[in-house]
């Protein structure tokens, strides 16, 4: 009988470990290919780690709530034959040749090694996201979080060690910082009690700790500013209502607004692509490509910003099944943690919920974020050769959320206003 090796695998780009919150198969149970044999969560999503082999699980390595690093060795599955040919050839390999191919690939690490101090806020040493948010949380400076020993790969600190340091940090910031990270049980303090009797008390879960966590840090990173520009999208209302039936025939899928204001911030970002860029300590990165995240609502009422990427070259067919598609599984609960990863600007729908204009927080590192207000019936002064009359359009405002630390005035309203100029200007004869 063989044995191979599950893996976590590769869970983003961004992504260094993950969190296993359920073992889907126990020690014993047969698996077939590509089923599910556990379910993990990242900073971002849950998602199923299925099994590249059809087997028997006969080892778990870790237990839930643990925390893998993407590439560790999870558990062990019993395959029905084996290739004895390879195995026999594999421990015949000569010493000699096993120490040369070692010293070979130890070699090529030093020379490929790069430098991580820009991603760590000038730290040297890696720090996953979860570490660095649950350091953030319990107000840990870069040099202490430095001195914390860590157990895992090349002595990376990982969230065991650093709640291991919490449990006897002998220095407690004289600030209370709001705690929002997923702390297991029993470094808890005792839950709240209701003074009246009457109040129901219920701890937040996972992803909604996640969610304070980052807005927590996002204000306390970037100098939030705005700026709100009214737009008269009449044209687009009698365009969609006229071609929806249409399009929903045609392509099976409904044709909504988001796709057409979606077009619009793509084209604005390529005119100023001084808003699509991100902060990396003191460093601007100026991104190549524009991915577009949409914030859009979980099967528990939470949100998340899964990215429609290349957002700028895509028709609006082509935007309109994006956005259906991760809308959908956003909702179903099925999306990908790389469908999270890479955004490079913001879009948020708050008119979905009847708000006539928002303030969105900045999605980190990101420098702007788009807050669509909801569509009204107003009375306008419409102008004409034959002078100004009053009448009914249909209008929304629009809120610009930018870093103020990178972003001037200037960039953030011309930035605003070319988005407005674009959806005012839609051609009504357009064809889908």
């Amino acid at each position: 009988m063989a044995r191979f090796e599950l893996k976590l695998p590769r869970m983003g780009e961004s992504v260094a470990e993950a969190t296993i919150t359920n073992w889907l198969k126990q020690v014993g149970d047969k698996i077939e290919a590509d089923e599910a044999v556990l379910e993990v969560a990242t900073d971002k999503v849950d998602s199923e780690v299925p099994s590249e082999v059809s087997g028997v699980l006969i080892e778990q390595l870790f237990s839930k709530d643990d925390l893998v690093e993407v590439g560790q060795t999870i558990a062990i599955i019993e395959t029905a034959g084996e290739n004895e040919e390879e195995e026999e050839t594999e421990t015949t390999i000569a010493p000699e040749i096993i120490e040369e191919v070692t010293k070979t690939i130890e070699t090529a690490k030093e020379t490929v090694a790069v430098p991580e101090s820009i991603t760590n806020s000038g730290s040297e040493k890696f720090f996953s996201p979860l570490v660095k948010n649950i350091a953030a949380a319990e107000g840990i400076a870069v040099e202490e979080l430095e001195q914390i020993p860590g157990t895992g790969s090349e002595g990376r600190v990982t969230k065991n060690d650093i709640l291991e340091y919490l449990k006897d940090r002998k220095y407690k910031p004289q600030k209370a910082v709001v705690q929002a990270t997923d702390v297991p049980d029993s470094f808890r303090t005792t839950a709240p009690v209701s003074v009246n009797g009457g109040d129901e008390i219920i701890e937040m879960d996972r992803m909604r700790k996640l969610i304070a966590g980052y807005m927590i840090s996002s204000q306390q990173t970037s100098a939030h500013v705005y700026s709100f520009i009214e737009v008269d999208v009449t044209n687009i209302v009698k365009w969609r209502d006229k071609h929806k039936n249409e399009f929903e025939k045609r392509e099976g899928e409904k044709l909504t607004f988001t796709p057409i204001f979606m077009e619009a911030v793509a084209k604005a970002l390529k005119d100023f692509p001084g808003m699509n860029i991100s902060v990396d300590g003191d460093y601007i990165v100026k991104k190549k490509n524009i991915n577009l995240g949409m914030a859009a609502a979980l099967p528990n009422g939470n949100l998340i910003v899964p990215v429609i990427k290349n957002a700028d070259q895509l028709n609006l067919v082509g935007m309109a099944k994006a956005v259906n598609d991760l809308g959908n599984r956003a909702k179903q609960g099925k999306l990908k943690p790389d469908d999270t990863n890479g955004g490079t600007y913001t879009v948020t729908n708050v008119g979905s919920f009847g708000s006539v204009f928002g303030t969105p927080i900045l999605n980190q590192p990101e420098v702007g974020s788009l807050a669509l207000g909801t569509i009204r019936k107003v009375p306008a002064v419409i102008e004409t050769p034959e002078g100004d009359f009053i009448g009914i359009r249909q209008k929304m405002f629009l809120s610009h959320g930018y870093d103020h630390r990178v972003i001037d005035g200037a960039l953030g309203g011309m930035f605003v206003k070319r988005v407005a100029e674009y959806l005012e200007a839609f051609d009504i004869t357009r064809t889908i």
